[in-house]
């Protein structure tokens, strides 16, 4: 976990190529290009590119008639905007129509950073896991976004893809096997599960070595398909290890904790803990300094687990 690379740059990376292979790949944002890094699919693919300013609404209904028209579209704003001002239009044309558009929303999380309370939105996956059809995807890290945006690309119906401003570690190697819908386990372990998503999974298992050098065995899994959740991997650990604690950038209502939570008391009941915004705004600052006042760090991390046990 040497090198550090933001997903959103990932994902800006991860377009480009996918546009040598689809010409049927549109790609639009609400003028973002810049942060979102759909600039670089702008500029290698000019005429299948479209800003279509600051109107999020009218651009996720222009992508639901060029995806029932045969594209598959790739259309980006901030997290905010995606899932807030435009829920309207993602749930009645994208969502009720099962149209073919991926809403790739850059800038979620406390990791915003000094853009604020305003910006840092810790209810986007709350709101789009409840849109009927939607599949829900948080990759950990640049790897896991190239390799997840591929196979989202590839697959048909609308999707949530979020990504993140900061620069965050490489976790996985490119051999690494990472399939959408099915979770990873990242590190076995007997006396406890980290079940974490999105950025979270660097900081679960750095958690993870800092409880094993005081004898506690963590089990960590990188959950980065939210909807449909890989159930069998969730209650194969609760079974097994009898407590979990999971680990999001993002609020504990209706987040990954939620989702876990619902899979666990109708399957394999067991202790619990949720490492995540804890129903408050955030504010500005250093994502570092953020992630430390919020209590999502490793060490955090660290500290529910022996609570949960």
């Amino acid at each position: 976990m040497a090198d550090k690379i933001a997903t959103r740059q990932a994902y800006g990376e991860g377009l480009v190529e996918l546009g040598k292979e689809y010409e049927n790949l549109v790609v639009m944002d609400a003028d973002l290009s810049g942060s979102t890094k759909t600039g670089m699919f702008a500029k290698e693919y000019p005429d299948r590119f479209f800003n279509m300013g600051i109107a999020e609404q009218n651009m996720y209904g222009a992508a639901t008639g060029l995806a029932l028209s045969g594209k598959i579209v790739c259309a980006s704003t901030f997290a905010m905007f995606a899932s807030g001002r435009a829920f309207e239009i993602v749930r009645n044309s994208i969502g009720y129509t099962g149209a073919n558009v991926k809403i790739c929303a850059s800038h979620a999380g406390i990791t915003v950073g000094e853009d604020g309370a305003s910006h840092q939105t810790f209810e986007d996956i709350a709101l789009m896991r409840t849109v009927p059809g939607m599949t829900v995807v948080n990759p950990s890290d640049a790897v896991a976004t190239k390799k997840l945006l591929r196979q989202i690309v590839e697959m048909e119906g609308p999707c949530y893809f979020r990504v993140g401003r900061a620069a965050v570690p490489v976790f996985y190697s490119e051999s690494d096997e990472i399939t959408l819908g099915k979770g990873n386990l990242i590190r076995d372990g007997k006396d406890v599960t980290i079940i974490a998503t999105g950025i979270m999974v660097s900081s679960a298992f750095e958690a993870a070595e800092k409880l094993a050098a005081e004898g506690i065995d963590a089990r960590v899994i990188d959950i980065h398909t939210i909807k449909p959740i890989d159930e069998e991997i969730i209650i194969k650990a609760a079974a097994e290890t009898g407590a979990i604690v999971t680990a999001e950038e993002h609020g504990v209502i209706g987040g990954l904790g939620d989702a876990v939570a619902q899979v666990v008391v109708k399957n394999q009941p067991c202790r619990m803990a949720m490492v995540g915004q804890q129903d408050t705004f955030g504010e500005s600052g250093k994502p570092d300094q953020l992630l430390e006042k919020y209590h999502m760090t490793a060490d955090d991390i660290a500290a529910a687990v022996k609570k949960v046990l």
